[in-house]
């Protein structure tokens, strides 16, 4: 195989520089140590494949570590797409190290150059004599730097294949998620707060929730509230009282308005993050303003949030969570309780599925607190979906404002494009210290810290905002929220979902107003062979014609995720005989080289599913100041609403992997509201498309 074009040095080998901090051997098996963790996004199958790709050896050989901080190498967040593109390069850099290392010492017992060498599953051969990688390396080698070590050999020339590492358990009801751990000992904690926590706990009578039988404490320190019982369901109808005798202060904050005029209120002066001009502007002869906007989105877990927390005798503190990082959480848990973060371990356990900042880590905290309070005993809490939909931090309502126009010869001519977002992330380990409720309600505050805004190149709400269609006069203008009226931080793909939508909208009125077919004024405007191919290759499977060709409606859209990332196309088809409109989805993704192509698709898959639901169903109900309790007043897309999905992948194995789990998530939005306007004629620019808004449109 050729050598895979190189790019950027992962970040985070920086950090860890070392053979054995990402990789060893124990017996005759590869144990890989990430920093990354599995989401049910099948990141574990992809790291073993490439280790297992790089030493040639089966992979089934490769065994790999649960996150921990104790055994981990410090790679932040699970977040951003970065799992395979820089968490993979990471194992691949450490992996071809190693075979490096083992090449080096069969060089010397086998007196022939590694070019020679023949390796089959660990076993390396010449002239009928062997050397196994499992005979032992010098534990000296395993603290050498990376970058020091000369490559010898080659990866596998094929890409083993592996099945999911992480399915059987969840397929067989056997141990696999957080709910599963059973420490000696155990105790069950509930949390008692209002919806839109943190608020001053004015009243309290705890007499009734006493009498609990089966209960271990009643636990106020501050504002935060919250029982120990000896079983769940006595924790549970403990806390039940609890919260009906007790009184909290109303919210402090206003509650926003849907129609987007607080945004406008709120926002800060504008400010200008990217301009270009290349040319002297002409004259256009077709000029299109329009606002979009996306509500605050709800990451509705299948699973609510869950924590397991111990104290031992020392004041060391051992944390179990589904959070996305292991290593910010501790420094946040270390600064809650004012100790060294040397005496507060986590370890990542799975829960059922979140892309983005949901409860985990308050969760956490809140096990950290009980756990305390009850002389160090395990505690679990696990949040109700009342507690999980009433205080996650939601995905923040976006307002995009687009003028664009077109010049004579049907190019763009110029765009504008003004945002409007609160920050997009509040995870922890990134603001002040007060990022989780329970933090919050130990010290008394009814504020958490603002969310912050990632700058571009990635971005939060410039996720995506600047477009890579060619024109020569390009504005992007940022208006940050100033006021927070509803908790928020970090869902799938952040602000790429709104600009998207916003961007690949307005494209297909410029095309439409150019009199153009919106597939040819796309390819047209990109100068990006490999965004052309993308579009190409949705299209050609769909057939596209026209947009309403052979009686079918059709929309399409495209993105590069954060503009550095997978390349995604995505075209929906309208039918009035599906249950929400949409029929089928089809998708070209180009995520560079493919580690595993079923880990791919079933991204791609995923994350199109997730985006239609967004598209024509989800909207927090918070702009009465009211919170979501159940499915039943936050109805998410079911089986019998989804439409179906098909991936083409462009697999290009002499290119660096790209991030692929978000890229899927615009385009889909995009190309859903581009196909209601070729079916009805409509143009739907606030989410999510209901049947009423199409009707009050049409």
């Amino acid at each position: 195989m050729p050598d895979v074009a190189a790019g950027p040095p992962p970040a985070y080998l920086t950090r860890h520089p070392r053979v054995g901090q990402w990789i060893g051997i124990d017996g005759d098996r590869i144990i890989i140590k990430p920093g990354k963790v599995e989401l049910g996004q099948g990141v574990v199958t992809a790291l073993a494949i490439i280790a297992a790709e790089e030493l040639r050896v089966r992979p089934e050989r490769v065994s790999v570590l649960p996150t921990a901080t104790d055994t981990s190498p410090n790679e932040d967040y699970t977040s951003g797409s970065f799992s395979i593109s820089q968490g993979g390069a990471s194992i691949r850099a450490a992996a071809a190290a190693l075979r490096s290392l083992l090449l080096a010492r069969a060089e010397g017992v086998l007196g022939a150059p590694a070019a020679d060498l023949e390796i089959v599953d660990g076993d390396v051969a010449h002239g009928g004599q062997h050397v196994s990688y499992w005979d032992g390396i010098d534990d000296e080698a395993f603290g050498l730097a990376i970058s020091d070590i000369p490559a010898r050999g080659a990866p596998a020339a094929k890409p083993p294949s592996l099945g999911r590492l992480d399915l059987a358990a969840k397929l067989t009801g056997a141990p696999a998620f957080i709910q599963d751990l059973d420490l000696p000992g155990t105790l069950f904690g509930r949390t008692v707060r209002p919806p839109a926590a943190p608020r001053r706990l004015e009243r309290l009578d705890d007499r009734r929730a006493r009498l609990t039988p089966g209960l271990v404490d009643v636990v106020r320190t501050g504002d935060f509230l919250g029982v120990v019982a000896e079983t769940e369901e006595a924790a549970i109808r403990a806390a039940v009282a609890l919260s009906q005798d007790c009184v909290w202060a109303a919210s402090p904050h206003e509650p926003p308005t849907q129609d987007g005029a607080w945004m406008e209120r709120a926002a800060s002066p504008p400010e200008v993050v990217y301009e270009r001009h290349d040319a002297a502007p002409r004259n256009s002869v077709k000029v299109i303003s329009a606002v979009y906007r996306k509500p605050y989105i709800a990451h509705a877990s299948i699973a609510p949030s869950c924590g397991l927390a111990r104290w031992d005798a020392a004041g060391a503190l051992e944390v179990w969570s589904h959070t996305q990082g292991v290593f910010p959480l501790r420094r946040e848990l270390a600064g809650v309780f004012g100790m060294p973060e040397s005496a507060v371990v986590v370890r990542h356990a799975e829960n059922a599925g979140c892309y983005g900042h949901n409860g985990a880590e308050d969760a956490a905290l809140d096990a950290a607190i009980l756990s305390r309070a009850v002389g160090g005993r395990p505690v679990r809490v696990q949040w109700s979906r009342a507690d999980e939909f009433g205080n996650e931090p939601y995905g923040p309502a976006m307002q995009v404002q687009i003028e664009a126009g077109v010049a004579e010869d049907g190019a763009i001519n110029s765009w504008r494009q003004e945002v409007w977002s609160n920050g997009h992330t509040a995870r922890p380990g990134r603001g002040q210290g007060l990022s989780l409720l329970g933090a919050a309600e130990l010290v008394q505050s009814d504020r958490l810290d603002d969310a912050l805004d990632p700058p571009l190149p990635y971005g939060g709400s410039l996720r995506n905002a600047i477009p890579l269609y060619e024109a020569p006069d390009v504005t992007v203008i940022r208006r940050l929220l100033t006021q927070t009226p509803v908790r928020v931080s970090a869902l799938r793909s952040l602000g790429a979902f709104a600009n998207v939508f916003a961007i690949e909208s307005m494209i297909d009125e410029l095309a439409l107003a150019a009199g153009q077919d919106p597939l040819a004024f796309r390819l047209r405007q990109l100068s990006d062979d490999r965004a052309r191919q993308v579009l190409e290759a949705a299209a050609e499977r769909v057939g596209w014609v026209t947009r309403e060709a052979d009686g079918r409606a059709l929309g399409l859209a495209f993105a590069r995720y954060k503009n550095s990332g997978a390349y995604c196309a995505a075209v929906a088809e309208v039918s009035g005989d599906h249950p929400l409109g949409i029929s089928s989805l089809v998708l070209a993704v180009d995520a560079g080289r493919v580690v595993s192509q079923d880990g791919l698709r079933n991204q791609i898959e995923g994350g199109a599913i997730q985006a239609a639901s967004w598209t024509m169903k989800e909207m927090a109900p918070v702009y009465d100041g009211g919170r979501p309790s159940g499915w039943a007043d936050y109805p998410i897309l079911s089986f019998s609403e989804a439409p179906s999905v098909e991936v083409v992948v462009i697999d290009r194995p002499q290119a660096p992997s790209l991030g692929a789990g978000e890229c899927a998530a615009g385009p889909v939005g995009a190309a859903i509201a581009n196909a209601f306007a070729a079916a009805y004629g409509v143009r739907i620019r606030d989410l999510p498309i209901t049947r009423e808004r199409v009707l009050a449109a049409s």
